[in-house]
């Protein structure tokens, strides 16, 4: 957030003690302290109280897969794209183990019952499309 490394904060520190002196530097830290104590436990009865308000039911919410920075829209595209639907099968996936079987049928001249034969290209309606 301030991007403050170790150095950067020693110098803060050093400047601190020297501009504000040795002795109002305790009360300056207790001060502080206190701003910090104050602020958890405003932040732990503000959640306290937005749990209340909201009720029991959205206890088991996790609010982390709701953050907008997670979403990325290629994760999202790949995992639409690989979702396999078994309630209905593609024409190429249907097309892909019959014409291996066929080419394998085919060649020991029957064809099983549960192969369909294709005899003729699909109907194609211009006009539809």
């Amino acid at each position: 957030m301030f991007d403050i490394n170790g150095g950067e904060l020693l110098i803060i520190v050093v400047l601190a003690v020297l501009l504000i002196g040795p002795e109002r530097l305790p009360g300056y830290a207790a001060q502080l302290a206190s701003l910090v104590k104050r602020g958890k436990r405003l932040l732990q009865d503000t959640k306290a109280r937005v749990d209340t308000e909201l009720g029991p039911e959205f206890k088991d919410v996790d609010w982390s897969k709701l953050d907008p920075r997670q979403y990325d829209p290629r994760r999202i595209v790949r995992e639409a794209l690989m979702d396999d639907d078994d309630e209905t099968p593609s024409p190429a996936r249907a097309a892909a183990p019959a014409a291996a079987a066929g080419g394998a049928a085919g060649s020991a001249g029957t064809a099983s019952p549960a192969e369909p034969r294709v005899t003729a290209p699909a109907p194609f309606d211009d006009e539809a499309t």
